[in-house]
């Protein structure tokens, strides 16, 4: 089926997001309130949310992007369609006239876990039919999203899943899923499609843990300590997970990059470019961003992860209110150029 909003020109290889982007409002307060109590937070900061994080990451890294998901009318839903038109990134996702687009209130008081209020709108509204128009081209990236997974829309990406089909080898595009830490909140049903699909799957540790938990796949994280032992274990995470979802696995681990095993494979150690962190927010959208673009170049995995490593590396030195900003292709292949990096690989 042709898509007209895509057009009929000669088709780039795209990067397209079937996640849910929402504007996130920013509050530092000194200590989240108990019930019945009161709080006073310095000025709010909004900023778009959700998947726009890795589609804007693969923008700036000079890949074509998509939005296929939905966005509602109102002020949020402007909002995100003029960051959209700033970054370069095209929706040809649905649009609903009778809802604005969600919020998250996000309460940080200093504390390694922030606090979030969620108030849905039309990116959580979709159902069966949401991606029935999504036919994806020769070479282009799809993106799957965690918070795509646990609410009406997900019926919509599992019925892509159904049509994407069981063999990688059959499709003509490549599939990317970020489960995010919602991933112990998504049903067994659609998880099994997931599985079955066999896509890329893009991962912190502790994503990679909780997934490998939840399918039974074999790890032991006993002896890892603050000191030592997180090679090893993160060589068994991969190896176990990997072989139970027969597809290929990326797990971040900050600082140290990422650890990346494909089907048959060894479990290759990706270095990371250790800096300072000035961030507040994470960055695994920015790393699945930069990752997605250079599959979408035409990159192998591991080469599309390294490129990743570098962007984030860069990406958490400067931020916007805590938000890491990630950088264009040239400053992170710059840094991977420099004689530093060249002897940490």
């Amino acid at each position: 089926m042709l898509n007209l909003r895509r057009g009929i020109s000669s088709h780039q290889p795209t990067v397209i997001s079937m996640g849910q982007v929402w504007v996130d409002i920013m509050m530092n307060v000194d200590d989240v309130p108990s019930p019945g109590g009161f709080a006073v937070a310095d000025h709010p900061k909004p900023a778009i949310g959700g998947s726009y994080r890795v589609l804007e990451a693969a923008s700036r890294m000079g890949t074509p992007t998509e939005h296929a998901g939905i966005l509602g009318n109102g002020l949020w839903a402007h909002f995100i369609r003029q960051s959209f038109s700033d970054n370069g990134i095209t929706h040809t996702g649905q649009d609903r006239l009778d809802e604005d687009s969600g919020f998250r209130v996000v309460l940080n008081s200093g504390q390694p876990k922030k606090t979030f209020i969620a108030s849905y709108g039309a990116e959580a509204h979709g159902g069966p039919d949401t991606f029935a128009m999504l036919e994806p081209q020769d070479g282009d990236v799809v993106h799957i999203s965690g918070n795509t997974l646990m609410d009406h829309t997900a019926a919509g990406v599992d019925g892509f899943l159904l049509r994407a089909g069981t063999d990688p080898t059959a499709r003509d595009y490549s599939l990317v899923i970020n489960p995010t830490n919602t991933l112990r909140l998504v049903n067994d049903h659609m998880l099994e499609d997931l599985v079955l699909a066999r896509p890329i799957w893009s991962c912190n540790r502790q994503e990679a843990t909780t997934l490998a938990e939840r399918l039974g796949a074999p790890i032991d994280n006993s002896e890892v300590t603050i000191g030592g032992g997180l090679d090893d274990f993160m060589r068994q995470l991969c190896e176990g997970l990997g072989t139970t979802l027969r597809a290929p696995l990326v797990v971040r681990v900050g600082s140290r990059g990422a650890w990346v095993r494909e089907p048959g494979g060894e479990t290759v150690h990706v270095e990371g470019y250790p800096t300072k962190a000035v961030h507040t927010r994470s960055a695994g959208g920015c790393h699945t961003g930069a990752m997605c673009a250079m599959l979408a170049d035409g990159r192998k995995l591991t080469e599309a992860v390294r490129i990743a490593n570098a962007a984030t590396s860069i990406a958490i030195q400067r931020n916007i209110n805590g938000i890491p900003q990630c950088p264009d292709y040239d400053e992170a292949a710059a840094l991977i150029a420099q004689p530093t990096a060249q002897s940490a690989r």
